[in-house]
């Protein structure tokens, strides 16, 4: 199957059930906001050894906050719900209760409900308050801008994590530009977040290693400069460059359709913008549940 020159393996993207929540940051203006939400989603690419995978969803408006100020909306994803509302408490005390002027408050509502507000307030050193609105709680801890306002919890659900992308190209400028273009695609949509530096990993893996002590290596099948070295190369002398975008989701739908707009993003380009194949990572159906087949999303018709 080609698309404007680009070849699209017979392959899936292979990902799995996380757990997963949505936060809104506001704050004075949009600087810090944004302040807040990128510190709170710092270190947070892959929970292999971050605790969570986390980055930022949107802005928002002040029409779409509830407090009626700017903000950010940022998702954070982890494999399990207690590890999840460690990440969130860790976060959230350490990066947007401390940025001036901030406020966080729960992106959804249904859900299981862990900490969000509920044990932040204990800064406040017996000075804090709540109030109940619409039969949410909500802590009011002094500060010395003010006060910082946190919504006492947040909904955790069941999210799907590691959807993904191999962008093989004819050079790095020609990788990073399909790179660059799929994960803008990506982030027009709901509900997603590419949580690694710029929505890109370059370091892709395999499940394993010859050295017994790591579960993880180099995935020797997509590295440019293993051609004609390693027996598993999936590469030819043309391709020079492969770029892989992760996809964390709230629901399956979410994953695929992210997963969907990057590939066309990309095919646009095409090949005589060097954009060769488009491949996925997947371990035989071992690892999750959730089967993204790339001709699938994109129909099966050739054009």
């Amino acid at each position: 199957m080609k698309r404007n020159g680009v070849s699209i393996d017979d392959t899936f993207a292979e990902a799995f059930a996380m757990k997963a929540t949505r936060l809104l940051i506001t704050a004075h203006n949009p600087v810090w906001a944004r302040h807040a939400a990128v510190a709170a989603t710092g270190f947070a690419t892959s929970v292999i050894a971050c605790g969570c995978e986390a980055g930022i969803e949107r802005e928002l408006p002040a029409s779409e906050t509830p407090d009626g100020r700017p903000g950010i909306a940022v998702l954070l994803f982890a494999m399990s719900g207690k590890e999840l509302a460690k990440q969130i408490e860790r976060r959230v005390g350490q990066c947007v209760l401390t940025c001036p002027t901030t406020a966080v408050y729960a992106g959804i509502d249904e859900g299981e409900a862990v900490a969000l507000g509920k044990n932040l307030r204990f800064f406040g050193d017996g000075w804090q308050m709540s109030k109940v609105i619409a039969g949410k709680r909500y802590w009011r801890v002094p500060v010395m801008d003010g006060e910082f306002v946190a919504e006492e919890t947040t909904a955790v659900v069941k999210g799907v994590g590691g959807g993904n992308l191999l962008l093989l190209a004819r050079d790095t400028d020609a990788a990073l530009a399909a790179a660059e273009a799929a994960v803008a695609a990506m982030k027009a949509l709901p509900n997603v977040i590419m949580p690694f530096p710029g929505g890109v990993v370059r370091s892709g893996s395999k499940v394993g290693s010859k050295y017994p002590a790591l579960g993880a290596s180099t995935n020797d099948a997509f590295c440019p400069g293993l051609v004609g070295l390693t027996k598993k190369t999936e590469l030819t002398s043309e391709t020079r460059c492969v770029m892989e975008i992760v996809i964390d989701g709230l629901t399956e739908a979410d994953v695929g359709a992210a997963m969907r707009v990057g590939m066309q993003a990309g095919i646009a380009l095409g090949a005589a913008q060097g954009l060769l194949r488009i491949s996925a990572g997947n371990y035989g159906g071992k690892l999750g549940p959730f089967h993204f087949h790339l001709r699938k999303l994109l129909g099966e018709g050739a054009a």
